[in-house]
């Protein structure tokens, strides 16, 4: 990135999924397009719930904005976890996994969490430019969550940033 120009100059924001109680049902993202960025950061956010109700954050890929072809993308390979009252977490643990199209943690229903994890265009299956986070029902008990994706770089030096969630 260059410091001498403003991140949202350099990063595409969209919102994956609004703040939702995550026990309403299965919560699926907006589906963006990589086709002008190199890679995207998604960031999940969630309170404190109940424990056993540990979500499940899923990765999808289409070959169109309003999921054609929709399957799960096996891209999740590391993870960058906050846990914890997150006003006194500073750093960020690694968590590695082979490469799954799902990440969970089985102790992180009852605390704060903020998850990160990066996928390269690159990652999508050919003919396939599209992608989705999902997060499964996880359970009766509420628990506020919501993602971001962070698109960057822009392969073509726009000085307006191009959409993502348009083809």
């Amino acid at each position: 990135m260059n410091s001498n120009i403003d991140f949202a100059e350099q990063v595409q924001i969209v919102p994956a999924i609004v703040p939702v109680d995550l026990s309403s049902g299965a919560n699926a993202g907006d589906w963006i397009s990589m086709k002008n960025y190199e890679r995207v950061t998604v960031v999940f956010f969630k309170g404190a719930g109940t424990a056993g109700d540990d979500p499940t954050v899923t990765l999808n890929e289409a070959t169109a904005v309003d999921g054609t072809g929709s399957q799960t993308l096996a891209a999740i390979d590391k993870v960058y976890v906050k846990q914890g009252t997150l006003t006194s977490v500073g750093t960020f643990s690694v968590t590695t996994q082979a490469a799954a199209a799902t990440y969970t943690d089985d102790t992180s229903a009852e605390i704060q969490a903020l998850w990160v994890f990066d996928v390269m265009a690159d990652d999508l299956s050919d003919g396939f430019d599209c992608l989705q986070i999902s997060v499964a029902d996880v359970g009766t008990n509420a628990q506020v969550g919501c993602a971001l994706y962070l698109l960057w770089p822009p392969r073509y030096g726009e000085q307006a940033l191009l959409s993502a969630i348009a083809d």
